[in-house]
């Protein structure tokens, strides 16, 4: 597969105290035994996946079962990834801003800072924006490697109850189900910015969906003056109060480095999904994803 440039192996081992050969060996081992996932799975993601399992074994591999089921049965977040050639993700690119932030916290999270940068509720389209973010999300953890944490910030500037009403319920479940169970990343804070009653809206579609751990994550801020509390507001883009840079030119270069890597999302997508021909016996992560596709269609909100 078309490779990101990352840290290596042992620059991770270095970095990661906590990080052993012997389970790495151990998951290399126990991953070749698996006759429906793909043949090519980097050295670098096991890593990721026991660094987001706190260095569990078992643990990593749920987690690899569920990235890798996923993908392959949730198409609306993981395919059509052209950056250059999806008319639908450059017309996203153009609506929502995806942005991880050049400075972490002083606790060293990397922080991602996402908002509209287009309110015309007609160009809104939330498995086009997911997709977007799963990418630009993608390729920073990749890039960067393995962090003490990630932090989320979501500006809700902008955001009006007609584009709440485009958000289907299912493709709620399905992302948040990633996110808890699936996403290699040690998510530490989930901040909404700038909210509004639109928020408790989202946050009631939300929430039958949110476990506990999650939950306690979330901080809601009516303007930027209480997330100051949470960590320094400077290294947030100027629009947001902020004096890392204007958002344009920041958010250019983010989009630079996607379409710069435009050959690895292609062979990531056409090599990197589960063979259920070969899956041995019924996949419990396989018919979990089965059950909510089926059981929440009926409950979309057009």
């Amino acid at each position: 597969m078309n490779t990101v440039k990352r840290p290596s192996v042992q620059e991770e081992l270095q970095r990661n105290p906590e990080l052993k050969e012997v389970d790495l060996q151990h998951l290399r081992d126990w991953y070749t035994k698996q006759p429906h996932y793909p043949r090519n799975f980097p050295d670098e993601d096991f890593v990721y996946f026991l660094h987001v399992s706190d260095y569990e074994l078992e643990q990593a591999k749920v987690t690899i079962e569920n990235f890798l089921t996923c993908r392959t049965h949730t198409p609306e977040f993981f395919s059509n990834r052209d950056p250059v050639g999806c008319k639908e993700l450059r017309t996203a690119m153009g609506t929502v801003c995806i942005l991880p932030l050049e400075q972490r916290t002083p606790e060293g999270y990397g922080v991602l800072y996402t908002r509209l940068i287009n309110y015309d509720v007609d160009r809104f389209s939330y498995y086009d924006n997911m997709r977007l973010m799963n990418m630009i999300a993608e390729l920073w953890v990749l890039q960067q490697g393995t962090m003490k944490g990630q932090v989320m910030i979501c500006d809700i500037q902008g955001v009006k109850m007609s584009h709440a009403l485009r958000t289907p319920l299912s493709g709620v479940k399905k992302s948040l189900h990633y996110l808890q169970e699936a996403a290699p990343i040690r998510l530490k804070a989930l901040h909404y910015l700038n909210t509004s009653s639109v928020m408790d809206f989202m946050l009631t579609l939300m929430k039958p969906f949110i476990k506990k751990e999650l939950m306690d994550m979330f901080h809601l801020h009516h303007s930027v003056e209480s997330l100051k509390k949470h960590m320094p507001i400077e290294i947030l883009p100027n629009e947001a109060g902020g004096n890392a840079g204007p958002i344009d030119e920041l958010y250019g270069k983010v989009l630079k480095n996607l379409e710069d890597h435009r050959e690895y999302f292609l062979a990531e997508e056409r090599e990197m999904r589960v063979n259920e021909s070969l899956r041995p016996g019924k996949g419990k992560a396989a018919k979990k994803v089965a059950e909510f596709q089926s059981s929440f269609e009926k409950l979309d909100i057009d």
